[in-house]
């Protein structure tokens, strides 16, 4: 692909935007006054992009249907429940700005943000207050009343009905935490510090919090995966490309007033320490050895952040109160050493599955590597470090153990995987192929080249399954594509997200050559992908070879649900060998998946859950009837505890969440932080059963090529030696 000389990497990873009315923090008590000159110039680099056939793959003019749209996702991030804005706010909102947005973005004066923002945290101020007012009175849980949650399609409403909605949503919290065993006056205590937090979070937010939301409602007019980034979320988000990071490995979260260590990075500088564990706060930070200590209690996280992390090898101080201690207790100084950390939990794993014999079927032993994203620390490759970030080296080095193992098969899991970088997604299917085109990229002018994988020879050629889902999108769905074109392995799961187009980082300051940063990045839409065999990705998503139920509801995720994405197409195919057809294979894999799973008690469990959420998701309201929410409650208990003798009859391993309540009443930042640590640990840990299947799968794909030499000859022609060692 051509690089023009603006474009610094090329990403492919669903867009990280979130409404700026979830981003809760505190800290700098400014408010937010207007647009600085910063942000005007900013306004309309932006706007030069997106309305510029030469950098954008779709470019849209500024007319008045776009100004008004922009107004609209503006309004849907700022409220995306329409719990705050009254219709009246809405429609004064249209008559003085739905034709003057796109003229303020083409001058910068983008005044029109803050005065819409100014309303949006009034009506807060008040919805909070109102929220507070309701628990100084009784609820009546016996009234045959619903709880209407689900606002997406609802019309913006009149005070009065919002009041009403505000005092359900009260009683709906309430109630869950009564169902919980909260007696009322912690009940009480609970929600009015969780009204009075939200209401605070939105009064400390800042003016680059409100330019950067409605800068994504430019973008997300235009484009669904095109992003503007301030400098400090551009810096964030690179850190999730490359993995890496530089600081002290401390996962930090707010709690209440006050920055809360969630959990340490293994390895890291805090995990090395000894002296940071799970629910201490964070009450004050220092550079160096004798730098002033800055209280930080009441800061933002990203403020707090922003000060623990730093270079490599300096220092920095923290003040912490342990876990266990009273907030007012005497801190505990620390002095840490900084050094570059690698996000553990986002990187590739590895285990063994062992399928039990059946039939006149031996056990396999199945390598499973389980790759949440495409990552690479551009950056560390850019000045030729050794070992840079690379989800390709690493998912190689599990291959070389699986080789030495001698694991009859792998599979590969990304599922949840999101995409990342365009190149490792080409370098790692040449993990499995040998030498060949990979995607074909065509730019916003037309023209298509091909990325190929160069590398002769593979670090895998025996049987591959590819595992998807409707999250896997972007780099996921290239590398799943190129396998099921190249007819390397099989594709198992479900229908992939459907986002088949490509986006490079722009940074706005290389134009003025800042020393520091001061315009942040734009993500921008400026290609569309194709698999080797033409076809778009786009919209259809990948389909796999053998399907699992769908778990989300194709109209509620995935890229056809955003009005302005792009339409599939195809173009024409790119030359490639083709290792095997396994059409011919299909339907016996098909039936004997069907026997097996009817009799897999987890897999039926999984189905039942997967049935009971759609059904409840469809329902789109909650009863507030007290004996009507107990007897679902009892009822979900009973079956839980049924599942549990189930699991002891038959010898399946426990279920480690069994003792966890399934519903709390409580906010993320509420619970416990140990506990919670430790509830997601033991998810981590529990029984997977899809993955279980994908293994059995491919162990019956092994089988069936190893015992019938005519139906290997269908499916692994002439090519068998190149694909790999399928059969026995």
């Amino acid at each position: 692909m051509s690089r023009n000389r603006f474009l610094i990497s090329l990403t492919l990873g669903l867009a990280l935007a979130s409404p700026l009315a979830l981003l809760a923090g505190a800290g700098d008590t400014a408010l937010p006054t207007g647009p600085t000159r910063d942000q005007a110039i900013t306004a309309r680099m932006v706007y030069g992009l997106l309305s510029d056939s030469r950098y954008a793959y779709r470019p849209r003019p500024m007319d008045a249907a776009l100004s008004q749209q922009i107004l609209t996702e503006y309004l849907k991030a700022l409220d995306p429940a329409k719990v705050f804005f009254t219709a009246q706010d809405v429609a004064g909102f249209r008559d003085a700005y739905a034709n003057r947005i796109g003229d303020a973005i083409k001058s910068g004066q983008v005044d029109p943000a803050w005065a819409i923002f100014a309303v949006y945290r009034q009506r807060v101020a008040e919805r909070t207050a109102f929220a507070r007012k309701q628990l100084k009175g009784d609820f009546d849980f016996s009234k045959d009343e619903r709880y209407e949650y689900d606002r997406k399609d609802a019309p913006w409403a009149d005070a009065a009905t919002l009041d009403e909605l505000w005092r359900k949503s009260v009683k709906n919290d309430w109630l869950r935490l009564k169902l919980a065993g909260k007696p009322p006056e912690e009940i009480r205590k609970t929600l009015d510090k969780r009204y009075a937090n939200f209401a605070t979070s939105v009064d400390q937010l800042k003016d680059e919090d409100v330019f950067q939301t409605f800068m994504n409602a430019y973008t997300a007019s235009v484009d669904p995966h095109t992003d503007y980034f301030t400098p400090r979320s551009a810096e964030n988000f690179n850190v999730q490309m490359s993995n890496s990071l530089e600081g002290i490995g401390a996962v930090l979260f707010r709690q209440d007033d006050v920055v809360t260590v969630r959990e340490m990075v293994p390895g890291g500088p805090a995990a090395r320490s000894g002296k940071l564990k799970p629910g201490d706060r964070i009450v004050a930070v220092g550079q160096g050895v004798s730098g002033e200590m800055k209280d930080v209690i009441g800061w933002r996280i990203d403020d707090v952040v922003a000060l623990i992390r730093g270079p490599a090898n300096t220092q920095v101080r923290l003040d912490v109160v342990p876990a266990e201690a009273p907030l007012d207790s005497k801190p505990v100084q620390l002095l840490l050493t900084r050094a570059k950390v690698r996000l553990e939990d986002r990187r590739a794993r590895a285990e063994t599955i062992v399928v039990p014999p059946s039939g006149k079927q031996p056990a396999r032993r199945i390598g499973v590597i389980r790759l949440p994203g495409f990552y690479q620390d551009f950056e560390a490759r850019r000045r030729g470090e050794k070992n840079f970030a690379s989800a390709t080296r690493d998912v190689a080095r599990m291959l070389a153990d699986f080789r030495a193992q001698k694991v009859d098969g792998v599979v590969l899991d990304l599922r949840g995987n999101g995409g990342g970088s365009l190149s490792e997604a080409v370098e790692l299917t040449g993990l499995f192929i040998d030498k060949g085109p990979v995607v074909q990229v065509r730019e916003a002018g037309g023209r298509v080249t091909v990325q190929y994988d160069q590398d002769p020879g593979v670090a895998w050629d025996g049987p591959l399954a590819v595992l998807v889902n409707r999250a896997s999108a972007s780099a996921s769905e290239i590398v799943a594509g190129a396998i099921k074109d190249y007819g390397r392995g099989l594709v198992i799961g479900e229908d992939t997200f459907g986002k088949g187009t490509v986006q490079t980082l722009v940074d706005l300051d290389r134009w003025p050559a800042n020393e520091t940063p001061r315009f942040g990045e734009v993500k921008l839409t400026v290609a569309q992908f194709f698999r080797p065999d033409g076809s778009s990705t786009q919209n259809k998503g990948v389909q796999p070879d053998v399907a699992f139920p769908a778990s989300v509801d194709a109209s509620e995720f995935g890229e056809s649900t955003y009005p302005n994405a792009l339409p599939w197409t195809r173009i024409a195919p790119a030359p490639h060998l083709r290792y095997g057809n396994f059409a011919p294979l299909l339907p016996r894999l098909e039936v004997l998946h069907q026997a097996r799973v009817a009799k897999d008690v987890e897999y039926q469990w999984w189905l039942e859950d997967v049935r009971r959420f759609r059904e409840e998701q469809a329902k789109k309201s909650i009863s507030l009837n007290e004996a009507e929410r107990r007897a679902e409650r009892d009822k979900f208990d009973a079956q839980r505890k049924q599942r549990a003798e189930e699991r002891k009859r038959l010898g399946l391993p426990l279920d480690p969440l069994l003792e966890a309540r399934p519903d709390d009443g409580l906010a993320a930042d509420e619970r416990n932080v140990a506990d919670s640590v430790a509830r997601e640990e033991a998810a981590r840990k529990a029984t997977d059963p899809l993955l279980r299947e994908s293994a059995a799968i491919l162990a019956d794909a092994i089988g069936l090529l190893g015992q019938n030499a005519q139906l290997a000859a269908q499916v692994l022609p002439a090519t068998r030696n190149a694909a790999g060692h399928w059969a026995d």
